[in-house]
């Protein structure tokens, strides 16, 4: 039996409408390996087309937990990650294979593409995205936080920000997958903001969702990604909102007197209101093609600061 050189190693949980073409994309590698989470749909029965190497780990909400378990059972010496949504072009097949003949770093950060509603988000800070997900066994350690960035031991590559470099993300497909997902992950992260000690403060319920918002939309020039990055800023809001508003149902919905919190969601609402004019006067100026244009529009942001 020849020596595995890398093992593809995939958490599943009612992935019957992705695993097929994820598997596929995966016949470069040794091995594969699927651990399954408590799926009720034929997840199981269309792995076994690929591999006889399947597994199972309790359901626990989010992937993270069962990572590390996932990892041990893996034979190879490289150890790529890849999520059952996700596919893998040719060309960073390649990529990798060579990395791992090279055999001269411990771990790899690869872009993603994320499709989201049949579009790739090149803005709206969704690109690109890296992951770190090749990497030496023994190299990377997930944690159990949910969306938690792994430890990593020795030395990193960050691939370059090409789509031929890049998996493909098949993200949320429809409205209805995206607020179920938000509605089973805030859960989980208001959990993990409590533990950390924080208390309920009424104006976060304004403060981190617009600060998302604005992150997206405007820093992270998502009104570049057209209606696309206009709906996800708003989407992402939504999941902020959800998290904090969830830490507030943990507290027994402790009531807040009007006269408490009124002046600072004024304030808030006012603060908000004035990054967002200036991000708007921001994009004109990008967009601006005459010089008594750009001065003005200079002069109307240099009053808001």
């Amino acid at each position: 039996m020849s020596k595995i050189k890398i093992s593809a190693v995939i958490n599943t949980r009612n992935e019957e409408k992705n695993i097929f073409a994820c598997l596929k994309t995966l016949k470069f590698c040794d091995e594969i390996v699927v651990v399954d989470m408590d799926s009720t749909d034929n997840t199981v029965e269309i792995a076994k087309e690929f591999t006889d190497r399947i597994f199972h780990h309790p359901a626990v909400g989010y992937v993270e937990p069962a990572r590390n378990f996932a990892i041990h059972k893996a034979l190879g010496d490289w150890i790529f990650i890849v999520d059952a949504d996700e596919r893998v072009p040719k060309t960073l097949a390649v990529k990798l294979i060579e990395i791992a003949n090279q055999n001269e770093v411990d771990f790899v950060r690869i872009p993603r593409q994320n499709l989201v509603f049949d579009q790739w988000l090149q803005h709206s800070r969704w690109w690109p995205d890296h992951n770190i997900r090749f990497f030496k066994k023994g190299s990377v350690q997930w944690q159990d936080e949910i969306h938690s960035v792994p430890v990593t031991y020795g030395t990193g590559l960050t691939l370059e920000d090409s789509p031929a470099l890049a998996l493909e993300h098949q993200h949320f497909q429809t409205i209805d997958e995206y607020f179920l997902r938000t509605l089973r992950y805030s859960s989980q992260q208001a959990k993990e903001l409590i533990a950390t000690g924080y208390q309920f403060e009424p104006v976060d319920l304004l403060k981190k969702p617009f600060g998302e918002f604005l992150s997206r939309y405007f820093a992270g020039e998502g009104y570049k990604d057209g209606l696309h990055g206009l709906v996800m800023a708003f989407l992402q809001f939504f999941a902020i909102l959800l998290i904090y508003l969830k830490v507030w149902q943990a507290e027994d919905f402790k009531p807040v007197k009007a006269g408490e919190f009124t002046p600072l969601w004024q304030r808030t609402f006012k603060e908000n209101f004035k990054e967002i004019r200036y991000w708007f006067l921001t994009v004109r100026l990008q967009n601006s093609r005459s010089k008594k244009e750009t001065f003005f529009l200079k002069l109307q942001r240099r009053l808001l600061k």
